[in-house]
């Protein structure tokens, strides 16, 4: 589902308080005096042309500089026709900050199940040429520690991924088929998770074995839940060390990790970003939810329909973000 969105914005820097945005009401309010606590307000920087400069600007925009050894968190895409980032429009940033592109193999039958395979589908999508690629997860996996989750006793992720320094969460905006986005907190939740640690979030603690995971899939809700103590893990263990870029372009209903996924019925949005990963998805689905654009309702759809927004609720309850943000427009 493929097509075009324009949202308009009134000025040149621009300022509003997000709310929350379940089934189909994601009115945003100016800040007041009802955001007059600006400790609990995030920042979200917002850029409408998608270019690769664009992207290098709105990074430096987030004031924190990405040093040592860098991982850029993208998803490779399943085959050549998911809607993966392009390679080209992301490389300045990654060369500007020697990063190495981090993923981990998928937990179904695919593309990216085996590292081989993960390798083979990074170099034919473009990622090797650009720079390393790490399958943090060749060699198995560990344990993030994880305080205050109600279904998970701890985060599995790929074992090359304590290595690094500073995360750079690089992530396609779109629809999915279980989650009903994805945006940051998908990309280090699932995305970071190991197969082993995907098999524990979609079964919501239950199982860490990859070949049970279809016969352990969790409630939406707790599944959904999973996620969101999963991302509080990596962002517990990254500190400060970690920042966020949500590339909102081909907006299909289905992720990258489709590999026939619907055409988009509406058009890109933009780049936004921000240090507070909450803030950031929670922008995104607002302007999904506020534009004007017809072609809107499928991707809206997909979000309810699989009760999305609730990791935006549970992840502020959980402390790893906030709902509430001022939204930046750079020129």
């Amino acid at each position: 589902m493929k097509k075009a969105i324009f949202f308009a914005l009134a000025a040149a820097v621009l300022s509003s308080c997000g709310t929350k945005s379940g089934a189909g009401n994601a009115d945003a309010a100016p800040c007041d005096s009802a955001c007059a606590d600006t400790a609990e307000i995030a920042t979200v920087y917002f850029i409408r042309d998608i270019t690769p400069e664009n992207i290098v600007k709105i990074y430096e925009a987030l004031g924190r500089k990405a040093e040592g050894k860098v991982a850029v968190k993208v998803s490779t895409g399943e085959s050549k026709k998911s809607n993966f980032l392009d390679p080209e429009l992301i490389k300045p940033l990654v060369q500007g900050i020697n990063g190495t592109i981090v993923e981990c193999n998928t937990a179904y039958a695919g593309n990216r199940n085996t590292t081989e395979a993960h390798r083979k589908a990074a170099e034919e999508h473009g990622f090797t040429a650009i720079a390393p690629v790490d399958i943090m997860d060749a060699e198995g996996d560990t344990i993030l520690p994880l305080e205050g989750g109600k279904h998970l006793k701890y985060d599995i992720v790929g074992k090359s991924y304590p290595d690094y320094d500073f995360t750079v969460v690089l992530s396609h905006f779109k629809g999915h088929a279980m989650g009903g986005f994805g945006g940051a907190l998908k990309n280090i939740s699932i995305g970071i998770g190991s197969s082993a640690g995907k098999t524990y979030i979609h079964s919501a603690g239950k199982t860490a074995n990859v070949d049970s995971i279809w016969q352990n899939t969790a409630e939406q809700k707790d599944f959904i839940e999973a996620m969101a103590e999963a991302a509080k893990a990596v962002i517990d263990h990254a500190g400060d060390n970690i920042l966020y870029i949500n590339v909102a372009n081909k907006l299909s209903v289905d992720c990258d990790c489709d590999g026939d996924p619907e055409a988009p019925k509406m058009g890109d949005i933009g780049i936004l970003a921000s240090l507070d990963p909450v803030a950031l998805d929670q922008a995104c689905v607002d302007m999904v939810f506020n534009s004007e654009d017809p072609g809107k309702a499928d991707l809206i759809e997909r979000i309810n329909s699989r009760m999305g927004t609730h990791i935006l609720d549970y992840g502020a309850q959980l402390g790893i973000g906030s709902q509430k943000y001022k939204l930046v427009e750079l020129k």
